[in-house]
């Protein structure tokens, strides 16, 4: 008796910008695909909304960033 099990793995084609693939071959380690890259890529940055609240922002930090933003509000009136 003998059991044959066959996995199908779907995939998609995608477009990308000449350096997009660059950077990505950049990435690449040797024995990897470029799927394991974004992956790996994707895994370890995570999602930009992850990061929120996480910096603790010092006064000294707080009241450069409000001298700056106070600075460019009154360029634009």
């Amino acid at each position: 008796m003998s059991v044959y099990i066959y996995t199908y793995m779907a995939t998609k084609t995608i477009s990308i910008m000449e350096e997009a693939y660059e950077a990505l071959l950049r990435e690449k380690n040797k024995g990897e695909s470029f799927t394991d890259v974004i992956l790996r890529l994707a895994e370890r940055r995570g999602k930009l909304a992850d990061s929120f609240g996480k910096w603790k922002m010092r006064d000294k930090e707080w009241n450069a960033v409000r001298k700056e933003l106070d600075r460019a509000w009154k360029s634009w009136k």
